[in-house]
């Protein structure tokens, strides 16, 4: 089977899929569209995957819909795939969507139709647009299904599944030696993996720590990633003076990763909107419990006191008191870093899941429900 792999840019998750499609009998092929302002992956494209070029304007301006059109429908001309796979909805496959080829496999990225077809008119009517043209709807979590179905979507031609982790690579081992470094041995350590942008919360989170840490000296925060609030979220740590108990790591690899779930007691995320995070299932894989915005989501992998515990998104206080109350609770938390990554190795297998993603292409392929 001939395989178009189109997404806007290269992410980790981008090179996840198209590692696990480099293994497969099929030819694939990765086009990238917007190469240079969405390449957030520092390895290479896998190798056996055949990368084509998305070809850019000579006066580097922003190609239009028509223009982009045009262009995919020539390159799909020349490849004649026997099937595309594009996503967020309202970007790659909606273009595809547009050039009018079948079959469609569109896989949503969570955010695009659980926040951001919600609050964007015209992204919902291209959500809707793209839908209405696709043979097969991949998505992450139950949430993201039963959004579909608020379109009309059917539901027998929903594929679901997390996209999961390596399990090997994220484990609950011996202890990194982040925590040494820093000299936070003894201290209670919360991880933040996500973005610094408004849909993340990460400016909730460290109000959150803020007003937690003046009650708990032992309080500290890795603060990971960077994005458009950071200088806002900069200002807030040193107008609080709070510079001690929170370093500032930047983006990480993935191949660093493990050691800093391994270094921290909490994993926490304030986000507003998720369908199954992969941090959150990188964490529960390393055993660490997790402090989460209650969204649909989230409640799909963490029960309050079994994973770890829920708050009201957008909540500071509640997010103080999360904190407050997973310090006061640590001598409980063996039990519930058990949960965890039995929660992680029960649904969040990337071998065991991946293989679904297989089956939604011969479901678009055949044109009958799975």
């Amino acid at each position: 089977m001939r395989i178009l792999y189109f997404s806007p840019g290269f992410t980790p998750h981008d090179h996840r899929f198209l590692s696990a499609l480099s293994g497969t009998d099929n030819q694939v092929y990765f086009l990238q569209m917007e190469s240079d302002e969405r390449k957030l992956e520092t390895r290479s494209v896998p190798e056996l995957i055949e990368e084509i070029r998305w070809p850019s304007r000579s006066d580097g301006s922003r190609q239009t819909y028509p223009a982009m059109r045009k262009i995919l429908k020539k390159i799909l001309a020349d490849l004649k795939p026997d099937l595309v796979h594009a996503g967020p909805l309202h970007e790659s496959a909606f273009l595809c969507a547009l050039a009018g080829f079948k079959p469609l496999v569109s896989m949503s990225w969570g955010s695009d139709i659980l926040w951001q077809a919600k609050h964007d008119r015209l992204i919902r009517w291209m959500t809707n647009y793209t839908l209405k043209r696709t043979s097969v709807l991949v998505g992450d979590c139950q949430a993201v299904a039963n959004e579909a179905m608020k379109y009309s979507f059917p539901a027998e031609r929903i594929v679901l599944f997390p996209w999961g982790v390596n399990l090997k690579h994220f484990s609950p081992i011996v202890q990194a030696n982040i925590r040494k470094e820093l000299e936070w041995e003894d201290k209670f350590v919360i991880l933040s993996m996500r973005s610094w942008e408004p849909i993340y919360g990460v400016e909730h989170l460290v109000k959150g720590f803020i007003a937690a840490a003046r009650k708990i000296p032992e309080l500290r925060l890795l603060l990971l990633g960077g994005g458009s609030q950071a200088s806002l979220i900069r200002s807030l740590i040193i107008e609080a003076e709070m510079q001690d108990r929170v370093h500032f790591g930047g983006r990480i690899g993935q191949g660093y990763l493990p050691g800093f779930y391994r270094s921290a007691d909490l994993y926490a995320s304030a986000s507003f909107s998720d369908g199954s995070s992969v941090s959150l299932m990188e964490a529960l894989a390393c055993g660490v419990p997790a402090l989460v915005s209650d969204i649909e989501g989230n409640r799909e992998w963490v029960e309050a006191g079994e994973q770890g515990w829920l708050f009201p998104a957008g909540d500071v206080a509640a997010i103080s008191d999360g904190i407050q109350k997973a310090y006061h609770n640590r001598g409980d938390v063996e039990a519930m870093r058990c949960r965890a990554r039995k929660t992680a190795e029960e649904r969040a297998d990337w071998s065991l899941n991946f293989p679904k993603l297989l089956d939604a292409y011969q479901m678009a392929l055949l044109g009958t429900p799975h």
